[in-house]
């Protein structure tokens, strides 16, 4: 199973910039990189997912609210999330996780069979 460990959530103030990270181990080339969001009383979202295509060329896709305002990205065994523009929304606890295989969805949860333990982002108006 994947190990995955996040890092760099905090507060900003509205329009700010935040960078997560996940480190992952036991990385195979079929393993499919995701981020979920959960704020208190809402269910788990989707906010990123990520897939490699050939080498170190990956695909990204994005939940309609983070478009052109997140950035995944992953290098090696690490995975990024690069968010700007924050807004009061995107306040939440931040998940990185994993899943295997040619099946399932980036977007549901679901089809994820590791997560970390997750970061908590806040942003105030």
């Amino acid at each position: 199973q994947v190990q995955l460990v996040e890092s760099g959530g905090g507060s900003v103030q509205s329009g700010g910039s935040l960078t997560l990270s996940c480190t992952a181990s036991r990385l195979t080339s079929s393993t499919k990189l995701g981020w979920f969001r959960q704020a208190p009383g809402k269910e788990r979202e989707a906010v990123a997912g990520i897939s490699r295509i050939s080498g170190r060329t990956y695909y990204a896709a994005y939940a309609d609210s983070v478009k052109d305002r997140f950035t995944a990205y992953q290098h090696n065994n690490a995975l990024h999330l690069q968010m700007n523009g924050l807004k009061p929304e995107d306040t939440a606890m931040y998940y990185c996780a994993a899943r295997t295989g040619d099946g399932g969805s980036w977007s549901e949860p679901r089809d994820y069979n590791s997560w970390g333990q997750g970061t908590q982002v806040t942003v105030s108006s």
